[in-house]
């Protein structure tokens, strides 16, 4: 009640009074009986005056948005950001005028020291600092005034080796000297509202929110009422799935925790910025909102940030995100997918036969190839996603589910057309492709290092072949097992010497006489069992175990067939396969050449055997690696001639000796009159190259004789004999010297 309102009161009861007075006075009789009447009703009026005052006051005294707006705007307070190893520590204008530091080059230790009030920096005292609710400190000022703070630390993000803090402070000094009760509740209340300084969003129905004055300035908003709808607007599009998640879990938590988010937020300047928003969710009830908290721009403390993250998570080459990023992002989206009831894919993609290309071409065009494959897939990133480098040729997508169960593929297709086309200049001759395994999360797995892995077998279950896009089945996992399993087992049977080469003999059409024998690798377990290359030699080749294996045939056959001839067999060509992982090596004339002269063999004996596709995957290089083969004197022949590129002009290019024209057009030969003029045509056109010619999968007589009438050189297959151990291929070479001297 104001000043005018109670002269009114006393006004009003001097004149009842009077007029009281003067009927008295006028009529005696009645005096007693008016008077009683007269004070009883002075007290009723003073009884409904006190309620009404006290109604008043209460009313008074509540406190509404606007007023929350106005304390937090005009309010002071202490603030401190620090990591716990110093390396950054950043205090507000207010912090620095107390301590007089100007600027912001100040002895981080020394400083921070003064304002917690504290003798030594430690683990121990971080601690103390962190999980005090209050840290009360005492220093002295600029200007020699004793000064008191209660401090309020929270950890705004934890990093693998140090963790970024925010400290704000109360200043209890005028407090302290008047006395005061720092329990009551409007001092708490006070206190809890220090933050609003920097900015303050709330809600009591979390569809509309009011701003705090310091928040409509910085985010340019029109009012300090803005729609759940609208400050979702402003968020930045990848930032928003984090935005939805804390506002779902602000609605449904008890208000025990208090968390932390930094997203970017679009600002009065037009531009992002980056924001941490401090929150927590509230208990519903008359007086207190359900969701609120403290927005701080830390844009510039972001930045700062990046150079530390970008050291983290940040992949040198292609620019893009590490694998460190992706799996904290890739958890972040799990956990946010579950949350929301929503879905993401997680596609992995590898870059087919890189190892050639980067041999082949050089590290520095190998990164170039990178850098353009990580630019490809950064066109497909859907808002919340992300695309990253997480090995040597290897990377991942992660993506929004449309509810479109063909997204994954159409994706991988297109980045498979994209890449193809950027195998221009100086990669004209180069095939570019990849291939791509995905996974849906969370179906496909329990978080999102699970449902990665799925979509790495995924991607693996395609084997050695280009450009697949496979995805995820509960069966693949039974598959990739095994596969480990045998990769284990192989590299045991390196080791203890359990391969073995087993030996093809080759015959001259015209003679009969043996020329050659091609080595094939076996794999004879301890139990006898035989296992075949086809069984394990692509799994050595997605495990670099192949590099061993082709080593061991390299030196083995060279030293067997030094050895043959050693015991007075023929002089015969012994020839190895190459991989394409060996092939493409810078160093493979010298490990040729080391193995030739470690055996003594003359390099006339020894033949490299080479696939179409293998030759053709890069033609220039392939053309360099087998003009260096040629000058040690080796002899080169081209394997399975016809099912690859089936290209006759490559004869002209490739300094091949010996063309071994594939099985496929043999078997046919003598009912197929096509098949029959194809081989015909190749051994002409071999014939004018002077390049000779062996035919595979020579089965039956009939065969070995069209072959022969077509001019065809040497011949290879069953009709003469299977693969077979060192000591069998001698006791063949015993009969076929025979069989030769009868003739």
């Amino acid at each position: 009640m104001n000043l005018n309102s109670l002269l009114s009161v006393v006004a009003i009861i001097a004149v009842a009074t009077g007029l009281v007075l003067v009927y008295t006075r006028f009529f005696p009789d009645m005096a007693f009986t008016v008077i009683i009447i007269y004070i009883s009703t002075i007290i009723c009026l003073s009884l409904i005056l006190a309620i009404t005052a006290w109604l008043y006051r209460k009313h008074k005294s509540s406190v509404d948005a606007g007023d929350i707006a106005g304390i937090s705007e005009n309010l002071n307070t202490e603030m401190i950001m620090w990591t716990d190893d110093l390396s950054a520590v950043y205090m507000n204008k207010h912090m620095r005028d107390l301590l007089g530091i100007e600027g912001f080059n100040f002895d981080h230790k020394a400083e921070i020291m003064r304002a917690f009030g504290i003798e030594n920096f430690n683990h121990s005292t971080i601690q103390e600092i962190v999980k005090s609710s209050s840290h009360e400190a005492r220093f002295t000022s600029a200007d020699d005034t004793p000064i008191t703070i209660a401090w309020s630390t929270s950890l705004v993000k934890q990093k693998k080796k140090t963790a970024l803090y925010l400290s704000t402070g109360l200043n209890l000094t005028e407090i302290k000297k008047m006395r005061l009760d720092l329990a009551s509740t409007n001092d708490l209340f006070n206190y809890s509202m220090s933050l609003a300084e920097i900015g303050i969003i709330m809600s009591n129905d979390m569809s509309n929110f009011i701003a705090s004055p310091e928040t409509v300035r910085m985010l340019g908003l029109k009012s300090n009422n803005i729609s759940l709808k609208n400050l979702r607007a402003i968020v930045h599009p990848n930032d928003r799935l984090m935005f939805d998640s804390a506002i779902k879990l602000a609605g449904t938590d008890n208000g025990n925790e208090v968390h932390n988010i930094e997203l970017r937020m679009s600002s009065a300047d037009g531009f992002y910025h980056w924001y941490s928003y401090r929150y927590k969710g509230m208990n519903h009830s008359d007086s207190l909102p359900m969701f609120g908290g403290a927005l701080m721009d830390n844009t510039q403390e972001h930045e700062k940030d990046l150079i530390i993250e970008r050291l983290a998570y940040i992949d040198d080459v292609t620019e893009i995100a590490n694998r460190n990023k992706l799996m904290d992002v890739g958890q972040e989206t799990f956990e946010q997918c579950r949350m929301l009831d929503c879905s993401y894919w997680i596609i992995v993609l590898d870059i087919d036969r890189f190892h050639i290309i980067n041999d082949s071409s050089g590290y520095q065009n190998g990164n170039y190839i990178l850098r353009n494959f990580a630019n490809i897939m950064c066109k497909f990133v859907t808002p919340g996603g992300l695309a990253s480098r997480i090995s040597g040729d290897n990377f991942a997508l992660i993506m929004r589910d449309y509810g479109d169960d063909d997204l994954p593929v159409r994706t991988a297709k297109a980045i498979q057309e994209e890449f193809s086309k950027s195998a221009v200049g100086d990669f004209a001759s180069v095939n570019l492709s990849c291939s791509a395994g995905y996974a849906k999360m969370p179906k496909d797995g329990e978080n999102f290092l699970e449902a990665f892995e799925h979509a790495e077998f995924a991607l693996k279950s395609g084997g050695n072949e280009n450009s697949t896009i496979h995805g995820y089945e509960a069966r693949m996992h039974d598959s990739i097992i095994g596969r480990t399993e045998l990769e284990k087992e192989l590299a045991v049977a390196i080791d203890n010497n359990e391969l073995q080469l087993f030996y093809q003999p080759k015959i001259e059409l015209s003679t009969g006489k043996i020329m050659g024998v091609e080595a094939l690798i076996r794999w004879i377990k301890p139990d006898g069992t035989i296992v075949r290359p086809d069984a394990f030699v692509p799994v050595a080749e997605s495990s670099h175990l192949i590099g061993k294996i082709s080593e061991f045939v390299l030196n083995e056959g060279c030293r067997q067939n030094k050895l043959w001839q050693k015991m007075g067999y023929p002089e015969i060509v012994m020839s190895i396969n190459f991989t394409s992982t060996d092939f493409y090596q810078k160093d493979l004339k010298d490990k040729v050449f080391e193995a030739l002269a470690k055996t003594g063999l003359d390099p006339k004996w020894l033949e490299v055997e080479l696939t179409e596709t293998l030759a053709l995957s890069d033609i220039d290089y392939a053309v360099s690696q087998m003009n260096k083969l040629r000058e040690l004197g080796v002899k080169l022949a081209m394997d399975d001639f016809g099912t690859g590129y089936s290209s006759l002009s490559y004869l002209q290019i490739l300094p091949i000796t010996l063309l071994k024209l594939d099985r496929s057009f043999i078997i046919d030969i003598e009912h197929d009159n096509i098949a029959y003029e194809i081989v015909s045509s190749v051994i002409r056109i071999a014939k004018s190259k002077k390049i000779e010619t062996i035919a595979e999968g020579i089965e039956n007589p009939n065969q070995e004789d069209i072959l022969r009438k077509a001019g065809c050189d040497f011949g290879q297959g069953y009709l003469y004999g299977k693969p077979m151990p060192a000591e069998k291929i001698e006791e063949f070479f015993e009969e076929n010297m025979k069989k030769t001297k009868e003739k």
